[in-house]
C-alpha cells in the first residue's frame, strides 16, 4: 500500500490539457507580470470568495502582510491571533513592526476562543487575525461583534478555507479583508507560490494593489515606497483552471471527510474537531486527535500510508518568539493540541477503498 498525503500529480493528470493550454498561452501571449491572465483570476476569484475585489499577490504571507498595512496596522500596534497556526500568520504581524498577541483556541474547534478574546484587547490593539484551521471557519459571529464594539480590523486567515461558508456567508466576506494562500498543496493550489487579499472595501483593495507593486501607480511614479509582492501571470492562468474545478474538489473533500467520520465513529481514543451548525468545512486536512498520535503515525508510516502533524509547535513555544516571553501552559489548548493531533491523507483523487 502507498498512499500520500497529498496527491499533486494526480490532480495534474486529471485536467492536464486545461493546465498545459493555459501555460502555453501565457508564454504565448508574453504575459508574465500582471497582465490579463491576473485580471480574470481576480475577478473570478473575487466573484467565488463573495467579495468585490480581489488582489492578487506573491504568497499568503504576503497577503496577510499587505492587508494589515492596508487596514491601518503600524509598528507598535497589537494584532490578536491564535498560537495554533503556521508561522506565517504571525510573521506577517511582526514583520510590520507590530507584535503579536496570542489568544488560546477551543478545545473542540481548534480555532479562536471568542471567549477569551475580549480579555486579550488592549489600548495597543488594531486588529484581530481569526485563523479558519483546517478549513473549518472560526466561529465569527462573537469576533466580528467584539471587533465593531472595540473598533478593531478583522483580517482573516483564510489559506486553507477556499470556499468554506459560516452560517450562509462565504468566507471571503467575514471580515475587512481576507487573505488567502495558494500554496501548491492548498485546496486552490498554484504551481509555486502565490496568494490573495480579498474585500468589499475599495480603499483597502487600491491600497493592496499599491503596496505590492513597489507603491507605483504608473510606470516610473511611485506614490510610496513599498513592495514586490506580485502575482505572475502563469500562476493566476493555472489558477483560472483550477477555479473551475474547486466546488467538484470540494464536494470530493466533504465525502472523504464524512467516511472518515463514519468509520472512525466510536473509537474512543481519538476525536475530530467539531464543526459548528451551519458551517461548511471545506476539509483541507482531516485531523484527528489522540493521546497516542507517535505511535499511530509509526503506525501507519508501515502500512505505507503518508500523515502529518500541523502543527508540532504552537507559535508561542517557537524559538522566533523567545523574545515573547511565554512559557509552558500559557495556552493550554493550543499546546494540547500540539501533542496529539495527526492529519490524515486528504486529497480529491482519494478513492473509498484507499480511505476504507
Amino acid at each position: 500500500m502507498n498512499i500520500p498525503l497529498v496527491d499533486l500529480k494526480s490532480q495534474y493528470l486529471s485536467i492536464q490539457g486545461e493546465i498545459d493550454e493555459a501555460i502555453y498561452s501565457v508564454i504565448r501571449d508574453s504575459a508574465f507580470i500582471g497582465g490579463p491572465y491576473l485580471d480574470r483570476f481576480e475577478k473570478d476569484f473575487a466573484a467565488y470568495s463573495g467579495a468585490t475585489y480581489a488582489v492578487g499577490v506573491s504568497n499568503g504571507t504576503d497577503a496577510l502582510r499587505l492587508a494589515l498595512l492596508a487596514c491601518g496596522v503600524k509598528g507598535g500596534d497589537e494584532v490578536i491571533t491564535v498560537p495554533n497556526t503556521f508561522i506565517a500568520t504571525a510573521e506577517a504581524i511582526t514583520s510590520i513592526g507590530a507584535t503579536v498577541r496570542f489568544v488560546d483556541v477551543q478545545s473542540d474547534t481548534f480555532n479562536l476562543s471568542p471567549d477569551l478574546l475580549e480579555s486579550a484587547i488592549t489600548d495597543r490593539t488594531r486588529a484581530i487575525v481569526p485563523v479558519h484551521l483546517y478549513g473549518t471557519p472560526a466561529d465569527m459571529d462573537p469576533i466580528l461583534e467584539i471587533a465593531m464594539k472595540r473598533n478593531l480590523k478583522i483580517v482573516g486567515d483564510a489559506a486553507q478555507a477556499h470556499g468554506a461558508f459560516y452560517k450562509g456567508r462565504k468566507i471571503g466576506t467575514l471580515g475587512d479583508a481576507v487573505c488567502f494562500s495558494f500554496y501548491p498543496g492548498k485546496n486552490l493550489g498554484a504551481y509555486g507560490d502565490a496568494g490573495a487579499v480579498v474585500t468589499n472595501d475599495v480603499a483597502i483593495a487600491e491600497r493592496v494593489a499599491l503596496l505590492r507593486d513597489h507603491g507605483r501607480k504608473m510606470k516610473y511614479e511611485h506614490a510610496v515606497a513599498a513592495f514586490n509582492c506580485r502575482m505572475d501571470g502563469l500562476q493566476a492562468a493555472i489558477l483560472s483552471v483550477k477555479l473551475r474545478h474547486i466546488e467538484k474538489w470540494t464536494e470530493r473533500r466533504i465525502h472523504i471527510a464524512a467516511l472518515y467520520t463514519k468509520l472512525l465513529a466510536g473509537v474512543s481514543a481519538m476525536r475530530t474537531p467539531r464543526i459548528l451548525g451551519n458551517v461548511r468545512s471545506v476539509y483541507h486536512l482531516y485531523v484527528i486527535a489522540t493521546a497516542r498520535r507517535n505511535q499511530l503515525q509509526r503506525h501507519l508510516k508501515e502500512e505505507g500510508i503518508a500523515t502529518g502533524v500541523h502543527y508540532p509547535i504552537p507559535l508561542h513555544r517557537q524559538p522566533a518568539y523567545a523574545s515573547l516571553g511565554l512559557q509552558d501552559g500559557t495556552f493550554p489548548c493550543a499546546e494540547d493540541q500540539a501533542q496529539c493531533v495527526l492529519s490524515l491523507p486528504m486529497y480529491p483523487e482519494l478513492t473509498d477503498n484507499d480511505v476504507q
